[in-house]
C-alpha cells in the first residue's frame, strides 16, 4: 500500500522539476526564443544634429521657453509673467500691473533666448568634439563646466523672473492665480491684501 502511494505522491514533483529544468535550459541557450536583444532607447537619436538635444528642445531653448525650469517657484506660489498676462482679466490686473508684467516678460524672454542660444552652441561644440574624435578628459571638463554654468544661469533667470513677478501682485491675486492654474481648490487660504488696484 505504501509502495503504491509513494510514486503517486512524487510524480507531480518530478514533472515540475523536469519542466523547470527544461525551461531554465531554454532560457540559458536562447532555444525557442524569437526575441532579439533589447534595442537601445537611444536608437534613432544618432541622426540628431546635436545628439543630446531633440529638435523640440533646441527650438524651445532658442525661443526662451521655460522647459519646467521654474517649477520650484511656480508650484510654491510664485506666479510667472506669461501666465499672469494670460490671466489678466480674471486676476483683475491694473494698467500698471499689466505694464510692469509686460516689461518683465520682455526682458526675461530676451535674456532666456540669449542664454538658450549659448547653451545650444555649447552642446553643439561638445557633440562636434566627440564626433570628430578630438576630445580628451581635459577638454571634456571645459565643455561640461561651460554647459553646467549656462544651465544654472538659465534656470536662475527663469526662477528670478517669478520672484520679481510676485512683487507686482497682491496676495489675493497670487491666491487667485493658484486657483486658476489648478494648484488649489480655492484662494481662501491665501491672506487678502490691503492693496487696492
Amino acid at each position: 500500500m505504501k509502495h503504491t502511494m509513494l510514486p503517486k505522491f512524487f510524480i507531480p514533483c518530478i514533472l515540475l522539476a523536469t519542466g523547470s529544468a527544461a525551461i531554465a535550459q531554454q532560457h540559458q541557450h536562447g532555444a525557442g526564443s524569437s526575441t532579439s536583444p533589447a534595442t537601445s532607447p537611444y536608437a534613432g537619436q544618432q541622426d540628431r544634429a546635436i545628439k543630446s538635444l531633440s529638435a523640440t528642445q533646441t527650438q524651445d531653448l532658442l525661443a526662451g521657453k521655460g522647459m519646467e525650469r521654474a517649477k520650484a517657484a511656480e508650484l510654491n506660489g510664485y506666479p510667472g509673467p506669461m501666465h499672469t498676462l494670460e490671466l489678466a482679466q480674471p486676476l483683475e490686473l491694473s494698467a500698471e500691473q499689466k505694464q510692469d508684467t509686460e516689461v518683465l516678460l520682455a526682458r526675461h524672454k530676451a535674456e532666456a533666448r540669449a542664454l538658450g542660444e549659448q547653451l545650444v552652441q555649447a552642446e553643439r561644440e561638445l557633440d562636434t568634439a566627440f564626433a570628430e574624435r578630438r576630445i580628451d578628459t581635459a577638454t571634456l571638463a571645459g565643455h561640461t563646466q561651460r554647459i553646467g554654468q549656462l544651465q544654472a544661469t538659465l534656470r536662475a533667470s527663469h526662477l528670478r523672473t517669478h520672484l520679481q513677478q510676485i512683487e507686482f501682485l497682491t496676495s489675493e491675486q497670487v491666491g487667485r492665480y493658484a486657483q486658476l492654474r489648478g494648484y488649489t481648490a480655492s484662494a481662501d487660504s491665501f491672506p487678502s491684501s490691503s492693496h487696492q488696484h
